[in-house]
């Protein structure tokens, strides 16, 4: 089969190969055939090193798709059935999971690092995240993988594998931002697409997107933005429309240092700042012992949204379903496997761009 693969950590563009296969099933696995996977910007720091990722592997984890096999132990998916595929399965039985805090479930995730489920020209792979979606196909845990409607495009549940959850569940799930409250979303790449939708659902009274791309800003208030500047201008607007005090909550949906510490000064005394973003593991931020004391903020680490995958996707396709979340919107082109290159390309330019999704029919 065809499948993207990333050589070696480092590399700036990934291997069309078709000499992929899968490991078959185990008892508990289900093998998947890919219908869409989103391009997120995860992918990209999987290739340079800023997320962990095993090489050789197949890149791709925001994906959907169709249950064409089962392993002899499961009895939660059927073959035909089309599900929703997560990087962070939760087993359901672990201290995290039974304390409700199923997005920090290590039982599954640690297995993406030892055991390779696929092989490339004769040879073991690892797929990222434990899944591997720039294929046509892959095997994975069944509890990685849920069953949506059939209804529900391929693209849709796709996207709400990854990029909504951690956006969304950012702002509904880790800040549980209240109603008429300020928010700024720094960063308005897909997932920052994502926070704003989520500050508009909580009915946030003013919501300001933050980017230096000034053609984000458009799409930013299209999506429910009320304002929208640069790193350089939202000092002026925190003036003009809070008094300098600061927001109520702010998002930093880039992950670098300098991005951080701008998302913590943003945040008025007794706000929220939301780490949403993925850094390095060598990137610090200073704060000092009294402003940490003295202001009484309070810094959240968001790590997929504190999404719990199986309550939060059919939460949010009801939203969708109700028109409430736009997804068809975020997409903003539709792409082939072939072109996985000129997309991750096309992510690192930035421009208006807020999704891509690769479709493999």
């Amino acid at each position: 089969m065809k499948a993207a693969v990333l050589n070696q950590v480092g590399d700036d563009k990934l291997e069309l190969r078709d000499d992929v296969t899968t490991t078959a099933p185990g008892p508990q696995e289900v093998r998947i055939k890919i219908k869409a996977c989103g391009v997120c910007h995860s992918d990209l720091s999987a290739m340079d090193g800023t997320l962990p990722a095993l090489a050789p592997g197949v890149i791709g984890h925001e994906g959907a798709g169709e249950v064409v096999e089962i392993g002899s132990a499961v009895t939660s998916l059927a073959v035909g059935d089309h599900v929703a595929i997560t990087f962070v399965p939760p087993c359901g039985k672990c201290a995290q999971c039974v304390t409700g805090q199923a997005h920090l479930c290590l039982v599954h995730t640690l297995s993406a690092f030892t055991s390779p489920r696929f092989v490339v020209g004769g040879n073991p792979a690892f797929g990222y995240a434990g899944l591997g979606a720039f294929a046509e196909e892959m095997v994975v845990p069944a509890d990685a993988a849920m069953k949506v409607d059939d209804d529900v495009p391929w693209e849709i549940a796709a996207l709400l594998s990854c990029g909504i959850l951690t956006g969304v569940g950012a702002v509904l799930n880790t800040a549980k931002v209240e109603p008429g409250s300020s928010v700024a979303v720094i960063g308005c790449g897909g997932v920052g697409i994502a926070v704003i939708q989520g500050a508009r659902l909580a009915a946030a009274a003013k919501i300001v997107g933050v980017d230096p791309v000034v053609e984000k800003h458009e799409v930013a208030q299209r999506f429910g933005a009320t304002h929208a500047t640069t790193p350089e201008g939202v000092a002026d607007l925190n003036n003009q429309l809070n008094g300098g005090m600061g927001f109520d909550y702010v998002f930093d949906v880039v992950g670098l240092s300098a991005t951080i510490r701008q998302a913590w000064d943003l945040t008025r005394r007794g706000g929220h700042t939301v780490v949403v973003g993925a850094g390095r593991a060598d990137a610090m931020v200073s704060f000092s012992a009294q402003e940490l004391f003295l202001h009484d903020k309070t810094l959240h680490g968001s790590f997929y949204g504190t999404a719990n995958f199986r309550r939060d996707v059919p939460r949010m396709i009801a939203l969708w379903r109700q028109g409430r979340l736009d997804l068809e919107d975020m997409i903003s082109k539709r792409i082939r496997l072939e072109d996985v290159n000129e997309g991750l390309q096309a992510l690192r330019g930035g421009g208006s761009l807020i999704r891509q999704v690769i479709l493999f029919d």
